[in-house]
């Protein structure tokens, strides 16, 4: 028997919103991401069948025989296209005065036939987008089921973006993905509307870009390690025109990211005459930021640039390129006596004020070339540019007041919401990702704010970041070739979803259509879409709609499943649950909340973490964030070195109190030296503690940090022994006190 499916619908009606005295009726019906602008119903279902054609403007082949290729895969049939004819069952058209948006487009879905109206090719293939959104998950899956109906629900759909700029960077500098999976992420962007892909082709351990001119950059500087180990990688020239040209139809513009002055290590050690000491260095095979910069004040690194730049431009079509800018360290050219002489020269004040003499000189030569500079926000920040340039706000997104003031633009990708190296949760067994700032939820993402805090808004767009700088943490994920592994790809999907969904209703919505309670019942409907299209991700743990306080003290969970469809399995007793416990039915009372533990079971080889209680260190809020514990398992009754990692909560320079409370035990942990590392690098050193809380016995040391790297790990080592025995138990705290 075949099965009629339809996509999950809810019960209430559209709610009606006003936004700048326009009353408009958003989509809150159907499980589409993004939420359309408007959504009219009607009765009835359309239903695809193998005797449909696709009828388009002669502009749109392409466009057509994309939706050709999706459909074929799933349900068999390669339907036939018909250029230019009205009559068909699908329709594909162009009609600017239906939309008036750019990438705007109409959708009208009849039990008959099915008409996409677009502004223009991009609004023709949102539409196709959410058509597709229209039929069962099944529909994006590469084999044939005929066990399907292809039904979708009788609608008409008003839509356009909110911003023009809706983007992904993609880090493919300190880990090398090929190019079949640069298009898989490309047509997972482009099913959530998103159009901005920033590759980071250049970094310190990495040169991705074949630049005929200087063939070491991709000899030298796309490979690191001994032979035997070698890895790196990069696209050629012709690679790039592939991808090109596949981001194009689904219309995703790629925009290339040529890092300098800083993260330039690559090319230095390819051409050591760019740097201002003209050392030769090895490729990093570990992560940190390398304080050698392009020398701004020799002829041949401005040559060398400019020529890089020429290749670059004629390689891709987009209007833009990024040209990074961001983390430069300016030692170097302080003593630099050919960058000094620029800083006298140009009338600068400082070396520092060299990297906006830099911007200004490349940005002038990418006018000349119908390009606009894009950067991150360092090159607003540093020196007055005087080209109109975008920039990429990281940082400070209150910075973007610099760019309205000097008539620049902005793109908002916060650490603190856009960050999707950073893990969802600080649940333990998470997996390992960046610990510089708090973990980044779905929830958090979805909640970010696009306010550029001005009069007068310059954010053009929001984009997320995706960092591979995890691969070169010492943590090895990259494939094992001779298993045809492809747990680095994994591991990036992981990361990437499904928090790129949030993002992409953040980029297209206006903020006073977003709810996340909807978008979190819409999105629980999204995770069989990605499991057809092959896409991994992290399965959310199950929500927990009420935890009750019984008569007899004890705790009543009611659950609800997170991902549409899948188990909920649990255990009572504080054990991790696996697929073969208890299956969720009904509300579950334990006598301690940490005795429950709940698992959503997407399949059997993929389901989330448990739902965890973190700890409660309120008490403990004056001594700052938790870093670690001790447990009498952890303490040596003799002189010994204890070391545990403090990443995340060595956040920048400044001064920092680090605590030893103990709790309980019989014996007292005694200590002595302490140090900080980052990475290998002793950065501070303080031979005894600084101070004793009478209160609570807590030992304290006090040191500054003055080379402060984000993305870098950190690790305290403390001489640690416990007194006549080993029974002993407390917490470590760190605290920045002050810049």
């Amino acid at each position: 028997m075949k099965r009629f499916i339809t996509s999950p619908k809810k019960s209430w009606t559209a709610i009606l919103v006003v936004i700048c005295g326009l009353s408009t009726a958003w989509a809150s019906e159907l499980d589409l991401i993004p939420k359309p602008l408007r959504v009219e119903e009607s009765s009835g279902h359309f239903l695809l069948t193998s005797q449909a054609t696709i009828g388009y403007d002669a502009a749109l082949e392409e466009q057509a025989k994309y939706l050709q290729q999706i459909l074929s895969q799933s349900t068999g049939w390669d339907l036939a296209l018909k250029a230019d004819a009205r009559k068909t069952t699908i329709r594909l058209e162009l009609n600017p005065d239906k939309t008036g948006k750019p990438e705007g487009y109409r959708l009208t879905v009849t039990p008959k036939t099915v008409t996409v109206t677009g502004e223009d090719k991009g609004g023709v293939f949102y539409g196709i987008q959410t058509l597709l959104q229209l039929f069962p998950a099944e529909i994006y899956g590469d084999r044939r089921r005929p066990d399907v109906e292809w039904a979708a629900p009788a609608v008409t759909i008003h839509d356009a973006p909110n911003r023009p700029w809706r983007g992904m960077m993609l880090d493919v500098a300190r880990y090398f993905y090929d190019k079949e999976f640069v298009k898989k992420y490309i047509d997972m962007m482009a099913m959530y509307k998103l159009n901005k892909l920033q590759l980071h082709l250049i970094d310190d351990s990495g040169w991705r870009l074949e630049i005929k001119k200087y063939p070491r950059l991709t000899e030298v500087g796309a490979w690191a390690g001994p032979d035997h180990k070698r890895l790196g990688g990069y696209y050629t020239q012709e690679d790039i025109k592939e991808l090109i040209e596949y981001a194009q139809v689904r219309n995703v513009e790629i925009i290339p990211e040529i890092e300098f002055p800083a993260h330039i290590l690559s090319a230095i050690v390819a051409y050591p005459w760019l740097s201002c000491t003209g050392l030769q260095h090895e490729m990093p095979t570990q992560h940190f930021i390398s304080k050698d910069l392009l020398c701004v004040g020799k002829e041949s690194s401005i040559r060398f640039l400019s020529d890089i730049l020429d290749e670059t431009v004629a390689l891709f079509p987009s209007p833009y390129i990024n040209i990074g800018g961001d983390e430069a360290v300016y030692t170097r050219w302080e003593s630099c006596p050919h960058c000094q002489a620029v800083v006298k020269r140009e009338g600068l004040e400082k070396a520092s004020d060299l990297q906006g003499y830099l911007t200004n000189v490349v940005a002038e030569m990418m006018r000349k070339k119908n390009r606009t500079v894009v950067g991150w926000e360092e090159i607003l920040l540093r020196g007055k540019v005087n080209t109109p340039v975008v920039g990429v706000f990281w940082h400070n997104v209150a910075d973007t007041i610099e760019a309205t003031r000097t008539g620049h633009r902005a793109i908002l990708t916060p650490a603190t919401h856009m960050y999707f190296d950073f893990p969802e949760s600080s649940t333990p067994g998470e997996v390992k990702g960046a610990t510089w700032m708090p973990p980044i939820s779905v929830e958090k993402c979805y909640g970010m704010e696009i306010n550029d805090y001005s009069p007068e808004s310059t954010v053009i767009g929001v984009q997320g970041c995706f960092w591979s700088d995890q691969f070169i943490h010492g943590t090895v994920l990259q494939e094992i070739d001779y298993l045809d592994e492809n747990r680095s790809e994994n591991y990036a999907e992981y990361f990437t979803f499904p928090r790129l969904l949030a993002l992409s209703e953040v980029a297209w919505c206006p903020q006073a259509a977003r709810n996340y309670s909807d978008f979190s019942h819409r999105l629980s409907h999204h995770f069989a879409r990605l499991d057809a299209k092959g896409c991994h991700y992290r399965v959310p743990e199950p929500h927990i709609e009420k935890m009750e306080a019984t008569t007899d003290g004890s705790l009543k969970f009611t659950l609800q499943p997170a991902v549409a469809h899948a188990d909920i399995r649990y255990t009572t007793d504080g054990s991790y649950p696996t697929i073969h416990s208890p299956l969720y039915t009904a509300p579950v009372t334990v006598s301690d909340k940490s005795d429950f533990k709940a698992i959503t079971v997407a399949t059997d080889r993929h389901y989330s973490l448990p739902i965890y209680f973190a700890p409660d260190y309120s008490a403990y809020a004056a001594y700052g964030k938790f870093t670690t514990e001790w447990k009498p398992l952890t303490v040596q009754t003799q002189n010994a070195s204890w070391r545990f990692e403090c990443t995340g909560k060595i956040s920048g320079n400044g001064n920092y109190a680090i605590s030893f409370i103990p709790t309980k035990g019989n014996n007292s942990l005694h200590l002595g030296k302490l140090k900080l590392y980052k990475r290998d690098e002793l950065l501070a050193e303080v031979s005894e503690p600084a101070a004793a809380d009478s209160d609570t016995t807590a030992t304290v040391y006090r040191f500054r940090v003055d080379e402060f790297e984000a993305g870098t790990p950190f690790f305290i080592e403390v001489e640690a022994w416990g007194k006549g025995g080993n029974d002993t138990s407390g917490l470590v705290f760190i605290l920045k006190e002050s810049e």
